[in-house]
């Protein structure tokens, strides 16, 4: 595959980021310089079906429900039967038989006659309307009062009327919710054909590293176990690489080993100004195109690098926490669902009052970590004071982001903005 774009090969060590290529566009430089080919496809059960993402049209072979059925529980009778019943003045009919539920009903009701009938059993020939059971009274003699009239097909799930047969029901790139195992379920299916998993490798680089190990000279790597949570959060395969040294040559052979086994390499720190961060340069000696955009309009998270490798993304992060997970919102997770052909659902957005002025960077998109508290009916937006890009705990103190758009200085006190939860607001 031809690429449109050039390779990145500005060099930022020592320099600075001359160029900031704004959020939307390195998405698509991205997106342009992927495979078309879509991911393969396997069979799973449905009851591991939750949240994958359907690989074909499903297309139902039967009615729904397949007869007609009673919604209430009552009296199955022909509607005609009951025309002028009132409480003044209610009309007889003659109990002929009952139908259970589950069962093929083998009583026949003819005309003035009615039979029993529960909530999802099959409605009898010549019967098209139930009378509710509130409106009956059943006597010694075998008659039955009834003191409301219905109209035909009243309180009757007549069949198709859910889902006819050959209808599609649920379309191709469709993500798997609760309700659409049920209706899969209802429409006989126990497998169904889904897109393959992506499978995402995460690389951790850095002397200063470790591996949770708390020593007054090393650093306990957090980057590594919350992205490869927020990986099962997107509902993909995680592959750990573990931990290197600011070595290129383990770097290297890391990141083969991630083109080998996954469909996307995720690298941490090594991409910004300093003069040991040579990220770029290693990942554009892996393979073509190489480093397409390093250097992203959005604060925090500016030194992130988006590459392609012989067809496979590969996204380097900056290495402090904060940057490193705004950016994998920001790029992996669209970046998925390009490649499982699928939107996911979109983060709740609230509006919600500032209790402080925030600033913004013109030509930068600005994420702010906002603290969401409810109080007398009104959200109120408190930034977190302490949101330095390697200040982890931020993120755990706010609740939402507020993100200030390239073309605005700001937001003033008392200004009402929109708010992106991702934990619940206090109340």
């Amino acid at each position: 595959m031809a690429s449109e774009f050039k390779t990145h090969d500005h060099e930022v060590r020592g320099t600075g980021f001359k160029h900031l290529t704004p959020v939307r566009e390195a998405i698509r430089i991205l997106f342009a310089n992927l495979p078309s080919e879509p991911l393969s496809t396997e069979t799973v059960s449905l009851s591991t079906a939750l949240g994958r993402i359907l690989a074909e049209d499903i297309t139902s072979l039967m009615d729904c429900p397949p007869v007609d059925k009673a919604a209430m529980d009552g009296l199955a009778v022909s509607a005609e039967d009951t025309y002028g019943a009132t409480p003044s003045a209610p009309l007889f009919l003659k109990l002929v038989g009952k139908v259970d539920i589950g069962t093929i009903p083998d009583v026949h009701v003819g005309k003035g006659e009615a039979a029993s009938i529960v909530t999802g059993g099959q409605m009898p020939e010549r019967t098209n309307a139930v009378v509710m059971v509130e409106f009956t009274k059943t006597h010694e003699n075998g008659l039955v009062e009834i003191w409301s009239d219905v109209h035909p097909n009243e309180n009757v799930a007549r069949a198709g009327e859910d889902v006819r047969k050959g209808r599609i029901v649920l379309k191709r790139g469709t993500r798997a919710l609760p309700q659409d195992i049920g209706m899969m379920s209802q429409l006989g299916l126990d497998e169904i054909r889904v897109v393959r998993k992506p499978r995402i490798a995460v690389l951790s680089t850095g002397n200063e590293l470790s591996d949770g190990t708390l020593t007054p000279e090393k650093t306990p790597d957090a980057n590594r176990p919350a992205l490869i949570s927020a990986v099962h959060e997107l509902g993909c395969e995680a592959i750990d690489l573990g931990i290197v040294s600011d070595d290129s040559n383990q770097i290297r052979e890391r990141l083969l080993l991630g083109l080998r086994s996954a469909d996307i390499v995720i690298v941490t720190a090594g991409t910004s100004v300093g003069p040991e961060d040579d990220m770029p340069h290693i990942i554009n000696s892996l393979g073509k195109p190489g480093m397409l955009v390093h250097g992203i309009a959005m604060r925090p998270s500016m030194p992130t690098g988006l590459a392609v490798v012989n067809g496979k993304p590969v996204i380097s992060l900056p290495g402090y926490p904060v940057s490193a997970y705004l950016a994998f919102v920001e790029f992996v997770k669209p970046l998925v669902a390009h490649m499982v052909r699928s939107d996911f659902l979109p983060e709740p957005v609230i509006k919600a009052r500032l209790n402080r002025r925030i600033a913004g960077i013109l030509g930068s998109r600005t994420y702010v970590r906002v603290r969401i508290t409810l109080r007398n009916e009104e959200f109120t937006a408190e930034p977190v004071r302490t949101s330095g890009a390697g200040i982890l705990s931020s993120l755990v103190q706010a609740n939402g982001f507020i993100i200030i758009p390239e073309n605005a200085e700001g937001y003033e006190e008392g200004q009402a903005v929109n708010v992106q939860l991702f934990r619940p607001y206090e109340r």
